[in-house]
């Protein structure tokens, strides 16, 4: 239970009234706030006064408001942050509200009509996140329960860079209304830049359940914003500008790589984090290519924007100007009137339209489909926000609450004629240097956290820069004198150059806290040798693991590593557990919905 605020010795009311209210207030949880400063809020917009007939605890309406379960599929946590906001936000309006991870629903849970806000992310190419992968199979297998009688609103959350953008809400919304539920709002699709949007629905779904019961809230549906928790005052909106402490080049000479180890100060900044989590970066972008890009749309850097910036600045700090989306190529075939552009995004296309865009920019577009005459206002708005960047958070705060450590893989590469460099990690290794401050904030990651007991074994699976969380996972189980067994599979190309962060494995392993640490380095003979490689060498002791309680982590490449590593894991379940396919399927399930098989991929 939370210590509620004291009411200071300023406040309007006589002593009574603020004793008893301190009373009241030193007892609250998070919720119960929350609850209680929409109501107060509502109270006071509409001019009310609480009577005897309604005591505190109750909310004022026409009608009782139906009861509301937010369900949530997440896999880095901010479909559950959006989750947070509708549940917070419902209650101050005066609805019931469940909270209810998807790993956690049944479908036994779904027996009775059931008022449905569903939040879901799209993890990867159109997979839904690991803790939801029961629920997905669920209600798209034959034992799909019918839904006539509920009722649901769908968010999704994606990248409008990949593909398969929103693939998961749009399947979610989809799914629930062939099953026989009401869709009471349409379902959006939220890029990277999420917030507005999602606060904007969550308002409209909530007045129409509130519109459906014919109940209207003290508010007049206008919720009040939820209350200070005690997080952090940094944010994606307002960061912290740390200071560069350090930057070290992890690759040893010869490498094909540029791996930066990079240690900032978190001193005076109140920020903490845990394992697991990541830091959010906000970036700028490479001035040479933005005066490229203007130089090409013949559009002057000084130009003025109708919010008062000038589009070099703007283009510099507020626009994402590299990757491509389809959104932004669809308002380029029809700025360029383009019928070739207009073929590539056709559905008819959709397999070109991955190869092509494959390895092309902005500026490439604009080459290969030139627009004449396009003003500056034109062209951002067909630009989406510059989004931060989340890099898996090196170092434990327990060990060194003044710093954050990362492990960044600076991007190099050319294609289609042109030098490209990562958008973020050119910034942090061409354009800024030890003494200079940067916008950072912590991005929490409920889904990839060590055992809360410490005498429970893990077992990482961290190539290349995916090592990141897993140094701090050490550091903090070092700094707690923690007794549970550690396993590394590390990987990369090769001993010499690329074993990062090898005096510290090393020493971690000859004091005992490294209980094993088996590594992969593919280009070191003939024949190509990955993580998964050792893992499937070393199948029955991984068995052994898991039947005693070990978690098992992955962190890094989502497009291939990971998948090659979940497959792995299924045939040592089939050859070291002697489980038939579907059976090893659901050893692998079990392990995910109970949070001991956790993946931080990108």
């Amino acid at each position: 239970m939370s210590q509620g605020p004291l009411l200071d010795t300023n406040s309007p009311l006589n002593g009574d009234q603020a004793q008893r209210l301190n009373d009241v207030l030193g007892g609250m949880d998070r919720d119960q706030m929350t609850w209680l400063s929409g109501y107060l809020a509502g109270l006071n917009a509409s001019g009310g006064q609480m009577s005897a007939a309604s005591p505190a605890g109750t909310t004022q309406t026409t009608s009782a408001l139906p009861e509301i379960v937010v369900l949530y599929g997440s896999q880095t946590g901010n479909a559950e942050g959006v989750a947070e906001q509708a549940r917070d936000r419902a209650t101050a309006r005066g609805f019931n509200v469940r909270m209810v991870d998807m790993a956690d629903m049944t479908k036994k849970d779904l027996k009775d009509p059931t008022n449905l806000v569903v939040v879901v992310s799209t993890q990867g190419e159109g997979d839904p996140p690991d803790t939801a992968i029961g629920f997905y199979e669920l209600i798209n297998g034959r034992k799909a329960p019918k839904l006539d009688g509920h009722r649901f609103a769908v968010l999704g959350l994606g990248d409008s860079s990949y593909d398969q953008f929103c693939q998961m809400g749009k399947e979610f919304d989809a799914r629930l209304a062939e099953l026989g539920a009401e869709r009471i709002s349409d379902r959006i699709d939220c890029d990277v830049d999420y917030e507005e949007p999602a606060e904007a629905w969550i308002d409209a779904v909530l007045a129409r359940y509130a519109e459906i019961s014919g109940a209207t809230t003290v508010a007049d549906g206008q919720a009040a914003p939820a209350a200070s928790t005690g997080e952090s005052q940094w944010s994606k909106k307002n960061p912290f500008y740390a200071e560069i402490l350090d930057t070290v080049i992890l690759n040893d000479e010869g490498s094909s790589k540029e791996t930066r180890h990079i240690e900032l100060s978190l001193e005076d900044s109140g920020l903490v984090y845990e394992p697991g989590d990541a830091l959010g970066v906000v970036p700028q972008n490479d001035p040479a290519y933005v005066d490229e890009l203007l130089e090409k749309l013949r559009i002057s850097h000084d130009t003025e924007l109708d919010t008062g910036s000038k589009v070099r600045d703007a283009l510099l700090a507020e626009f994402e100007v590299t990757t491509l989306t389809r959104p932004f190529l669809e308002k380029w075939a029809e700025l360029s009137d383009n019928d070739e552009l207009r073929r590539i995004l056709s559905d008819e296309a959709r397999e070109e339209f991955k190869e092509w865009v494959y390895g092309r920019h902005i500026i490439d577009v604009i080459e290969q489909f030139p627009v004449d005459n396009l003003d500056a206002a034109t062209f951002t708005q067909a630009l989406r926000k510059l989004p931060p960047r989340l890099y898996s958070i090196a170092s434990s705060y327990n060990a060194d609450p003044d710093e954050v450590h990362l492990t960044v893989g600076v991007v190099r590469y050319e294609s289609h004629g042109r030098t490209r460099n990562g958008v973020t990690t050119g910034y942090l290794s061409d354009h800024v240097e030890p003494g200079d401050r940067i916008p950072i904030y912590v991005d929490r990651n409920k889904n990839f956290k060590l055992p809360h007991d410490n005498s429970t074994p893990i077992i990482m699976v961290g190539p290349g820069t995916g090592v990141a969380p897993f140094r701090a996972f050490m550091q903090e189980r070092d700094d707690a004198d923690a007794d549970g067994d550690n396993w590394l599979f590390f990987g990369d190309q090769h001993f010499h150059t690329d074993f990062l962060y090898q005096a510290e494995w090393l020493s971690w392993r000859e004091k005992g806290l490294l209980t094993r640490l088996d590594v992969a380095f593919s280009r070191d003979q003939a024949e190509k040798i990955y993580v998964q490689d050792r893992l499937r060498e070393n199948g029955k002791d991984i068995y052994a693991w898991l039947e005693r309680g070990a978690h098992f982590y992955i962190c890094g490449d989502g497009d291939r590593m990971a998948a090659d590593v979940h497959q792995a894991l299924l045939d040592i379940a089939k050859e070291h557990g002697g489980l038939d396919e579907d059976a090893a399927a659901q050893y692998i399930r079990d392990l995910q919905q109970s949070k001991r098989y956790q993946r931080d991929v990108y």
